[in-house]
């Protein structure tokens, strides 16, 4: 059962104690409270304003799992504070390795800190779990698909559209590094139960995935070149560094453009149009 009065107190003392500095976002003027806005935080959970006000109000809904888990980390929640959440709301905190999205505060900070250079955390398996602004910008919004279709490595080789953004040059060498990856994952913990599914699915679902996996190639993802194809700004030459791997297998990517390219300047032009799109919330 949901203890909405309690729920009510903890979102609005969560909130209070934020700036918006420590979740990206610039000052802007006549901010006569402390904290963050009931409308920034509900931006950045992907929720309504009203929705949100009606928790901190004591009414409404009982949040589902997959909302607490977008407060959490809109909220930058500890594991602990996270518990508690799902327990006010009424519901048992993720406990399997398959809900084990948690992301720690520290990770989102530097998340939130890459303002002008898209970065994205993952797990293990490819499935994405939260993006900054310009990664969104450039990638999409993965963050509020149904979970399997936030996992990239699912969505490349069973849905036909998630190639569209990269040059069809590239198809064949992404999609073997994709494979290589998952297979030094599968070896490496021949008991995992979650990459063990993920893989019987996709051979299932993929030929092409089947013939990749039976060719045995083994490549741990570290860094890497790709070409993105936005529809505004166009091509955009990227390099791709794993630059943390945190104790719960997540990994940090952040993707830069080499500095004075056509690309780099595509991507200040993607920064400023996202700026300009994000004015009304966090002016």
């Amino acid at each position: 059962m949901t203890d909405r009065t309690e729920l009510a107190d903890f979102l609005c003392r969560c909130r209070a104690r934020l700036v918006p500095a420590d979740v990206g976002l610039q000052p802007g003027a006549r901010r006569r409270t402390p904290g963050l806005r009931r409308e920034e935080v509900a931006q950045l959970a992907g929720l309504s304003m009203d929705y949100y006000a009606r928790l901190e109000q004591g009414r409404g809904p009982q949040p589902s799992p997959q909302l607490l888990v977008s407060l959490a980390r809109a909220l930058r929640l500890g594991e602990d504070e996270r518990d508690h959440l799902f327990h006010l709301a009424g519901h048992e905190p993720p406990r399997t390795r398959r809900t084990l999205t948690h992301l720690r505060p520290s990770l989102l900070l530097i998340l939130d800190r890459l303002h002008d250079t898209p970065a994205q955390v993952v797990s293990r398996l490819g499935d994405v779990l939260a993006q900054n602004r310009m990664a969104i910008a450039l990638l999409g919004d993965r963050t509020q698909l149904p979970p399997r279709e936030r996992n990239v490595v699912w969505t490349w080789f069973t849905d036909p559209a998630s190639r569209a953004r990269f040059p069809e040059a590239e198809h064949e060498q992404l999609a073997r590094a994709q494979v290589a990856n998952l297979r030094a994952i599968r070896a490496a913990d021949p008991q995992d139960a979650e990459a063990a599914e993920l893989v019987a699915e996709l051979l299932a679902a993929s030929q092409e995935f089947a013939e990749l996996w039976s060719r045995h190639d083994v490549a741990v993802r570290r860094s890497g070149q790709k070409t993105v194809l936005h529809p505004v700004v166009g091509p955009v030459e990227l390099d791709c560094e794993v630059l943390t791997s945190t104790q719960d297998g997540q990994l940090l990517l952040v993707y830069t453009a080499r500095p004075g390219s056509e690309s780099a300047g595509r991507l200040e032009l993607l920064r400023v149009i996202g700026s300009q799109q994000m004015t009304g919330v966090t002016s």
